[in-house]
């Protein structure tokens, strides 16, 4: 696997330091099913430029994340423009990260990534539970003649019969979706955005304990003050202190093998949108190997 240097990867961290690795960091800058506003495939490198800023240090964790973790980010490469292909391509890349025993966080790009990227833990694990962060259930069969659509990417991984979801922070469905809904019930748990401030996480954190996760955060599953630089951006989503909590739970509870992020679509002269997301991937991963 070919890796950017230290210093150009994921949080800039110095060529003198050194480390075996346990996070490989994927740039994947999909787009391809687009239906609002664009520019997803701008994510990855904003992302990691934007990783750069972020301090090292963790003022709950108190230390310095990255150096017992180990993170190393791989070079950009070419991505297929057949959505099938590009989706075949990540699955590959996730199946040599994980033969490794090494975690993989996917920087996409749009969501439709997200098939491709579990197919490899979808053949390891007999039962696998994706934690959906997202404003939209993403439930459709098709969205404008595309079945791999952005629009439709949680269906497709329902798709493989091992798979379940909990979804948080939904508010945006279609009438087809509430059918498919009704008729999965047992494989599809749903936070609603609409019920926040009812949501019991002592239930969630039994809904999730000791299921092996993969963790698939589309970031208009934040609020849109806080995210407007994302395709579809909605009100009503979830805020910064909230969702860490969220994500440190599953973390303590849960088996956590692999993540993505994705739809940030960068706005330009406005880096702090690219910051916030450079800062959830780092809390992601000190979360998943320090708590």
């Amino acid at each position: 696997m070919n890796y950017l240097s230290n210093k150009k990867g994921f949080l800039g961290i110095d060529n003198r330091f050194s480390i075996k690795q346990k996070v490989v960091v994927v740039p994947f800058g999909l787009e391809k099913t687009v239906s609002y506003g664009g520019g997803t495939k701008n994510g990855p490198k904003e992302i990691i430029k934007a990783s750069h800023q972020v301090e090292l240090y963790d003022e709950e964790l108190k230390c310095e994340p990255y150096k017992k973790i180990g993170i190393k980010t791989l070079k950009p490469f070419k991505i297929d423009k057949s959505i099938r292909k590009a989706l075949n391509k990540i699955s590959k890349i996730n199946e040599e990260i994980i033969s490794k025993n090494m975690f993989p966080l996917t920087f996409g790009g749009e969501h439709s990534i997200t098939p491709g990227c579990i197919t490899p833990f979808v053949k390891k694990y007999k039962k696998l539970c994706l934690l959906h962060f997202d404003a939209h259930a993403d439930l459709r069969d098709s969205y404008e003649g595309e079945k791999y659509s952005h629009a439709s990417a949680i269906r497709r991984c329902l798709d493989n019969k091992n798979v379940s979801i909990i979804s948080l922070g939904i508010r945006n469905i279609s009438k087809s979706e509430i059918h498919y809904l009704k008729k999965n019930t047992g494989r599809i748990k749903i936070f609603w955005a609409k019920d926040k401030k009812k949501w019991n996480l002592n239930s969630f954190r039994k809904l999730i304990k000791n299921k092996t996760v993969y963790l698939t955060f589309d970031v208009d599953g934040l609020d849109s003050s806080i995210m407007p630089a994302t395709g579809t951006p909605e009100p009503g989503g979830l805020l910064w202190d909230e969702t860490l909590e969220i994500i440190k739970i599953a973390m303590k509870n849960a088996k956590v093998v692999g993540a993505d992020i994705n739809e940030l679509a960068p706005i330009k002269g406005f880096n702090s949108y690219n910051f916030l997301v450079a800062k959830l991937a780092y809390k992601i991963l000190s979360y998943k190997f320090l708590c």
